[in-house]
């Protein structure tokens, strides 16, 4: 028996590959149907690529392989997130300028990314901390300017006190820096945002897109879209009396989906952070507020609204005029209330809300019933919130003329009568907030704007773009909150583009979300000079076909991405509204079932696996795991039975050939075709493999034809690329495997030659499978493992598997 050598092999054809070029894309090939193949690009902030990397961009190659093969002109480009605060974090704890780890490590990555056998089109890679791109990330930021979507305000931000910089509240979990897990709090700073907020409703739309209804989800959620009625209270004093700010009359509003629960209001509640806090807050009360303001600071707003935690709040002295009833009620400062939902204050209706129930009880305020129970026929109303608050519709009561009128009428009938008054009209309102883009950190693109004291804020020209980053800048962080650029006063004093006169830079950089929501639009133009991409390029090639990425992007990146895509197509730079057609996102590899991390110590690199098994195996190892959109928890011990899969499927191709296929191996083979290409088109790569197990258990007892072992070389060569291009080289086929045909399957050659198997686990049915019954016993049992629901309960060590030829297989495990 030969023993296949994949290192020997792999080096040959990178080599080849690269020499002619044959991953290089005719983007203006108009013979073919196009196939743009997208996976998210990494970020080198650390000095290699991970399993984790390998998990998403391996099988997506193989995707792509395939597509080519069908005969779609395939492009799949890669590059790198290389701006961002992981890069300058590693810069720091390695005492090196950013620009010299990140070149060291992108050139590793390039190394991996070669030997993993990806058919990357390199002539199209980018990197988004070179000024060419960043220019162009520059001008997106300007033309938002130019036409009022990107802005600057004074604004209570997420502050890391670790990273030194403000956080966008997606990059905040659970009250903690995304990036290094330190407690995360409040600060005003002087911040640009983008208006994400005006593009909720489009953001809300997908139709056409082929995206995981959970993921869709996620974003409606974040979105937050909620229909209801904005009311306005005015303030005034236990008399009635308007209280004045700045000689005028305030009103304070209050965003509510239940106009219906109004006149069951007995307190209004203001965030502590509402502009009016302390302007109305009176000067026997306004101590307590103030002390109340910086305690609620320290608290992030996960606690805040976390279910179940006690209410806390003081009185402000001041009042609010109910404008349905002209009732006097007491206005409150609670943290419950967050400033950025809604209008940052809220109408209390404690016999109808939770929160204000839990609220009204500790502080002893009314409780007023004025919602009931469509059957309810008591007399004493206070028992329906004996114990709890009653947040189902009803009936009104308690409601003046509104009594007896179900919730859904009133809710309609009460905003209309707000609105003859002035006081309030119908609204929508979305949970989500501006991006706020301002980083006080080095490493990212300069926002390319001046300050000027004759001219105020000034966009700079695009003719002087890019704004280049300062290189001579102390980057390490100083514990004041000011962005590192402040110390290169070069670059901090310039000439005002208006007038001539003095000015100076903006000095905080844009978030790295910036650089990676239009990245997908450069690829193809990614050498052009003049302009950030090509629009009939663009046209040609947008949307992007396929997508692959971890499902941790869904409120970030894949909402950002979106919404600079259609201003851009708003403003006419952009030829489609979607940047993504299909989404799919890979599982997560685990490792003793704890997700990787450095912290953990549970990290598993790849490189030790490639040098002794080849990229090809160790991809395929991967690939076989389980379903690609779950993942699953790595383990070493699977990949030596792909290495021996590897080597008998060697040694039966360059092994003597038969004149005339045998007709069970015919069969089997297209049995194989037709299930390889459906798994393929539904990414199921370990099922496909599995196919290709069984094809090649048939095809070693009875015999295949050479034309048909070709067959077989175009079925692997997607999951094993170089080994493919070495086999179709040994058949004599004609260079690239990759540039065949896709085979056709011929259904009336299939014949159905397999079994019905029950697999069990400690004696229970959990899942079932049909194998060929060719199959041996160790592949049978291999396949029943990867069963997805056979693979939930096989929780701890196997002590034994039993196999009852044709009938079932089961586990006994402890």
């Amino acid at each position: 028996m030969n023993t296949y050598n994949p290192i020997e092999v792999e080096e040959k054809w990178q080599m080849i590959w690269a020499e002619k070029e044959l991953y290089k894309t005719d983007l203006y090939d108009e013979s073919r149907e196009k196939f743009y193949n997208l996976v998210m690009f990494p970020y080198p902030s650390g000095d290699k690529l991970h399993i984790g990397h390998w998990y998403n961009f391996a099988p997506s190659d193989s995707f792509g392989r395939f597509m080519r093969m069908k005969g779609f002109n395939v492009f799949e480009p890669q590059g790198y997130d290389s701006f961002g605060l992981p890069a300058e974090n590693y810069a720091i704890k390695h005492g090196v300028h950013p620009t010299k780890s990140i070149a060291q490590n992108i050139e590793y990555m390039r190394m991996q990314l070669r030997k993993m056998g990806t058919m990357y089109d390199y002539s199209h890679e980018i990197v988004t901390s070179n000024p060419e791109y960043y220019k162009w990330t520059q001008w997106i930021f300007l033309k938002l300017y130019e036409n009022g979507l990107a802005y600057k305000k004074e604004a209570p931000v997420n502050w890391c006190p670790s990273c030194q910089t403000v956080l966008a509240n997606e990059q905040v979990v659970d009250g903690r820096c995304e990036r290094c897990k330190h407690e995360v709090t409040k600060k005003n700073l002087s911040q640009w945002f983008f208006k994400i907020r005006d593009y909720a409703e489009k953001l809300l739309d997908y139709s056409g897109l082929d995206w995981p209804e959970k993921t869709i989800l996620m974003q409606k959620h974040w979105i937050g879209r909620s229909e209801g009625s904005e009311v306005d209270f005015k303030i005034v004093d236990k008399d009635g009396n308007a209280i004045l700010v700045d000689g005028k009359e305030v009103f304070v509003s209050v965003f509510t989906t239940r106009a219906d629960t109004l006149f069951g209001v007995s307190y209004v509640v203001l965030a502590p952070e509402h502009n009016l806090t302390t302007k109305i807050a009176s000067h026997e009360h306004l101590r307590n507020v103030e002390e109340y303001i910086e305690r609620a600071k320290k608290t992030s707003d996960i606690e805040r609204s976390a279910e179940g935690r006690e209410k806390t709040g003081v009185f402000t002295g001041a009042y609010a005029l109910n404008p349905i009833n002209d009732e006097v009620v007491p206005v409150w400062t609670s943290d419950y209330v967050l400033m950025h939902y809604g209008t940052g204050a809220v109408m209390a209706v404690p016999a109808h809300d939770e929160r204000d129930f839990e609220f009204a009880k500790k502080y002893d305020l009314p409780v007023r019933v004025v919602i009931k129970p469509a059957d309810f026929s008591g007399d004493n109303l206070d028992e329906i919130v004996k114990d709890s608050a009653f947040t189902e519709y009803g009936v009104l009561c308690n409601s003046s003329a509104f009594n007896d009128m179900s919730s859904s009428d009133a809710k309609i009938e009460i905003s209309r009568a707000l609105m003859k008054r002035n006081s309030g009209k119908l609204v929508v309102n979305y949970k989500l907030r501006d991006w706020l883009i301002s980083r006080q950190r080095y490493w990212g693109a300069p926002i390319p704007v001046v300050y000027c004291d004759k001219c105020g804020t000034v966009p700079v020209p695009e003719s002087d773009l890019p704004v280049l980053l300062p290189e001579d800048v102390d980057f390490t962080p100083k514990g004041d909150g000011k962005s590192p650029l402040n110390t290169s006063s070069d670059f901090v004093n310039t000439s005002c583009p208006k007038c001539g006169g003095k000015a100076k830079r903006e000095v905080d950089t844009m978030d790295t979300f910036v650089d990676s929501s239009w990245y997908f639009l450069r690829y193809m133009s990614s050498d052009l000079s003049d302009k950030p991409f090509d629009k009939e390029l663009t046209k040609k090639w947008m949307p992007v076909d396929m997508y692959i990425g971890g499902p941790e992007h869904a409120c970030m990146h894949l909402i950002y991405a979106r919404f600079i895509n259609m201003a851009l197509f708003d403003l006419g730079y952009a030829p489609f509204k979607e940047p993504f057609h299909r989404l799919v996102h890979q599982g997560m590899i685990t490792k003793d079932g704890a997700k990787m991390s450095k912290s953990k110590g549970n990290t598993v690199s790849p490189d030790e696996f490639v040098s002794e098994y080849g990229s090809d195996v160790f991809r395929m190892f991967l690939m076989f795991m389980g379903p690609y959109t779950e993942g699953g928890d790595f383990s070493d011990k699977g990949i030596t039975g792909i290495a021996r899969f590897v080597n008998r499927f060697f040694n039966f191709i360059v092994g003597d050939s038969s004149e005339v296929s045998d007709s069970k191996s015919l069969s089997a083979l297209h049995k194989s075709i037709k299930k390889v290409s459906s798994d393929l088109e539904n990414l199921s790569f370990n099922t496909a493999i599995a196919s290709l197990m069984e094809l090649l258990n048939v095809v070693s007892k009875n015999g295949l034809s050479k034309t048909d072992k070709m067959i077989m070389v175009q079925l692997i060569a997607p999951f094993a690329p170089h080994f493919a291009e070495e086999m179709w080289e040994s058949l004599g086929g004609e260079f690239s495997v990759f540039d065949s045909k896709w085979p056709d399957f011929d259904e009336g050659l299939i014949v159905s030659d397999s079994v019905h198997i029950a697999v069990q686990v400690n004696g229970k049915l959990r899942g079932d499978i049909d194998v060929d019954v060719a199959m041996g016993k160790d592949e049978i049992i291999a396949l029943a493992k990867e069963h997805s629901n056979v693979k939930k309960f096989l929780v701890g060590e196997i002590v034994k598997e039993v196999y009852v030829p044709g009938r079932l297989v089961n586990f006994v495990v402890r």
